[in-house]
């Protein structure tokens, strides 16, 4: 008896690993089409020399090159009126340090090397997407919520050679070892999200919710000592390595602002102010800015914002589906959504920043009606070939950076 659960624990692992294989396959080939038909498109009227490569590499694409081939300056560069203009300090070190390492094994190919970690990555971020949402729905609906991952519209960023994969499946596996209260796990998982891209601080917000949540369901749910100790010492990590990020930079350049002013620099081409950091008003001025560009009236935007807000609370605290992925998986989702609001401008890259909500297809992959899932799933694809279209084949300017 012990013999068959012990060779039966191999397939049930291989199983979920094959069909989600299958899936990710299946996506990749989607998306590598388009790159070939959007390549094409972009050789007819620019006169020629895109390729599939070419497209991958684009904008955040270059700038971790740099990082990975110059490392990041000590100098900050100004621009004429002295103020720090866009440099690699925006950037974390993980991702290109990987891509590095893999590039002297395959001969230098820098690009061929950062496409293949985020193609590897991005294949166990959908396995460890698959896992998470398991532990709340059933194995079919958790495959449905991976093929409309896998293949939605923002697929394309699996293979490029951005560090979107990699931060998911950090994320993923932590928020799976938070499920599944194997606190131990988050002391490394922390750190290697914190040194992929922006967003570690967010985790530090959800910790704390869930501390808060668990203290007042201790009397059904129990709450031992050990566990207070590990959330309250895993949110002190997450705060150290959130802001340790921001030191480094200071340490090396001499500027305690050097990082804040490099992200900074991103959105003086919309603003063009010259002021610091403020939280929430990045979110506010673009209500504005967006609105204005639209034709609309600029006090529309301010009403569209609180508007905006007030509807992902209600999804998240009301919606039937997404209470039913569990109060993790809802936690995260508004300490990041809380996160973006009070850090981050929106531009162009919005879609691709809220990426780390992709638990939440989760919910969308719940049944209803027999066509909604292959609905979802071609809504999906057809916005992954207008991504790939607007901000790849006919992106050239700062409000097309995906």
């Amino acid at each position: 008896m012990t013999g068959d659960l012990v060779a039966a624990a191999p397939r049930r692992l291989l199983r979920p690993a094959l069909s989600v294989g299958a899936i990710y396959l299946a996506a990749r080939a989607i998306t590598t089409v388009f790159f070939l038909v959007g390549a094409e498109i972009a050789n007819r009227t620019g006169g020629g020399g895109a390729t599939i490569g070419s497209l991958s590499m684009r904008w955040d694409g270059q700038w971790y090159w740099v990082v990975a081939t110059a490392g990041y300056p000590t100098e900050l560069p100004l621009d004429a009126s002295g103020e720090v203009t866009q440099n690699a300090w925006a950037f974390m070190p993980l991702y290109p340090a990987l891509a590095r390492g893999l590039s002297f094994v395959i001969g230098g190919q820098y690009p061929i090397a950062a496409i293949l970690v985020s193609l590897v990555a991005g294949y166990f971020a959908c396995l460890a997407l698959f896992h998470l949402l398991r532990e709340r729905i059933d194995r079919t609906a958790a495959l449905w919520a991976v093929a409309l991952f896998a293949a939605g519209p923002l697929a394309a960023l699996f293979q490029m050679g951005y560090a979107e994969s990699l931060f998911l499946l950090w994320l993923f596996l932590a928020l799976l070892a938070l499920v599944r209260r194997r606190f131990g796990w988050l002391y490394l998982l922390i750190p290697l999200m914190g040194f992929t891209r922006p967003g570690v601080l967010a985790f530090a917000l959800l910790l704390g919710l869930y501390g808060i949540v668990r203290w007042f369901r201790r009397r059904t749910d129990p709450l031992p000592a050990v566990q207070i100790v590990h959330i309250v010492a895993l949110g002190l990590l997450a705060v150290v390595v959130g802001f340790s990020w921001q030191l480094i930079a200071g340490l090396v350049t001499g500027d305690s602002s050097a990082y804040m002013q490099t992200e900074l620099s991103w959105r003086r081409g919309w603003t063009g102010g010259d002021g610091g950091f403020v939280p929430f008003e990045g979110f506010v001025q673009a209500s504005a800015i967006w609105f204005r560009v639209w034709g609309l009236s600029e006090p529309l935007g301010y009403v569209a914002l609180g508007v905006l807000v007030v509807a992902v609370a209600a999804l998240l605290l009301l919606e039937p589906h997404v209470r039913r992925l569990g109060i993790e998986i809802r936690l995260w989702s508004a300490s990041y959504v809380i996160y973006l609001l009070l850090v981050f401008f929106p531009q162009s890259s919005t879609f691709r920043l809220l990426l780390p909500l992709a638990p939440l297809y989760g919910a969308l992959a719940l049944p209803r009606h027999p066509a909604w899932r292959w609905s979802v799933l071609v809504v999906g694809i057809a916005l992954q070939w207008w991504w790939i279209s607007e901000m790849l084949v006919l992106g050239t300017t700062f409000t097309q950076i995906p």
